[in-house]
């Protein structure tokens, strides 16, 4: 049950509530609350709910947080509370999701999306937020120095290890469809890269495995030739931009989510080495890596920035500390 002494004019159904995302926002609410800003009401949907609050102690006794057990895929285990006013979708097994195989992964993200979708609809929840991914936009060509959310770029239909990029670019078009038919304000938050403290060091993420290296590691170690070029948005403006796109974004529109100051992977090595361990050697493997179409990925935010005045307050540096 909904607790009946919480009367936030929000209250926020979040799936991923648990992952990097999730993390990001409850710690988001948890500040504002010690800054006397009075947090939504917030559940969160979770497989596991006991043991991330065993492992996480910090996110537990909070009167405006409660967590429900429940799973995205099955929709009899959704919370029957129907007072919310809005969904935040951003459940997807992305840090372990490499362990799924690909039709495994399409059909979580899809059949997750459409379930919560179908919830929203049922119980009259009027806002709707995805987070998405800006690999839906495929590989970034070659003369383009950030993707723009009218790019109409794709990713290979026909190659299985794009399951995860072309799932997000249908469930996109799943959230538009339901905006058509059943007027549910969908927002969709094509997310890039990020880097914070919750961000796993042992998994397939670059900076992450750096900053372990950089820690634990006689030498850090990247695995390929170093050209590849990202950026990291810190995981406080993560928090910070997807509240405003679930709170204020503009219904049937697509929002990039990240940072647009680019740098190498080789160069990004040397940041995370220069400010944590300046006299650890680093090793270039020297093989580029085959499996990635993705050389450059950088987002335009300029949309972000002019339509809802988001900026980015944490430089990379700063973020790695």
């Amino acid at each position: 049950m909904e607790r009946s002494d919480v009367k936030p004019s929000n209250r926020i159904l979040l799936t991923g509530g648990t992952g990097f995302f999730g993390k990001s926002l409850l710690r988001r609410w948890i500040d504002e609350a010690r800054e006397g800003i009075r947090p939504p009401a917030v559940t969160v949907l979770s497989r596991a709910p006991e043991a991330f609050l065993r492992q996480y102690p910090e996110f537990a006794q909070h009167e405006w947080l409660r967590f429900h057990h429940g799973d995205i895929l099955q929709p009899a285990s959704l919370p029957a509370y129907t007072g919310y006013t809005h969904v935040l979708h951003g459940a997807a097994d992305s840090t372990f999701g490499p362990k799924l195989t690909p039709l495994q992964r399409y059909v979580q993200i899809l059949d997750g999306t459409r379930n919560m979708l179908d919830y929203a609809v049922a119980h009259r929840i009027p806002r709707f937020l995805l987070t998405s991914s800006g690999s839906v936009y495929g590989s970034q060509p070659q003369d383009m120095q950030a993707i723009p959310e009218s790019h109409n770029g794709i990713p290979d239909l026909l190659d299985p290890q794009h399951a995860y990029s072309i799932a997000k670019r249908s469930a996109e078009h799943l959230c538009i469809l339901y905006r058509d038919t059943y007027g549910l304000e969908s927002v969709i938050a094509r997310c890039f890269a990020f880097v914070g403290r919750d961000l796993p060091m042992d998994a397939h993420f670059a900076i992450g495995n750096f900053i372990r290296d950089a820690l634990h590691a006689p030498e850090i170690t990247v695995n390929g030739d170093g050209t590849p070029v990202r950026s990291y948005m810190d995981q406080r403006d993560l928090a910070h931009w997807l509240i405003t796109l679930l709170l204020s974004g503009q219904a049937g529109h697509a929002y990039n989510v990240g940072s647009d100051a680019a740098i190498t992977i080789h160069d990004l090595a040397t940041l995370v080495r220069d400010t944590l361990a300046p006299s650890k050697p680093i090793r270039i493997m020297g093989e580029p890596d085959e499996r990635s179409f993705r050389n450059r990925y950088i987002p335009s935010i300029a949309k972000a920035r002019i339509e809802l005045g988001l900026h980015l307050h944490y430089l990379l540096a700063e973020s790695i500390e």
